[in-house]
């Protein structure tokens, strides 16, 4: 299985939101607390995206070897 950009960014995305949040609640900040958790969320929303995209991806190239595998068995 592979990592494509969307897996990166939003972990890179939700680590930062993480960050933001515990920063903005030791500053007793509820505004940065409540983007901090916006951004982890919408970071993990992105990974989550990009995990399924690529499954997708492994499962067609799966599916592709199966039926070239069957088609050489049709034919040999």
């Amino acid at each position: 299985m592979g990592i494509n950009k969307d897996q990166v960014e939003g972990r890179a995305k939700e680590a930062a939101g993480k960050i933001q949040e515990v920063a903005g609640k030791t500053m007793g900040s509820g505004t940065q607390q409540a983007k901090g958790m916006a951004n982890k969320v919408a970071g993990k929303v992105q990974a989550t995206y990009g995990d399924a995209k690529e499954t997708m991806r492994d499962h067609a190239k799966e599916a592709e070897r199966e039926s070239a595998k069957d088609s050489h068995h049709k034919h040999g």
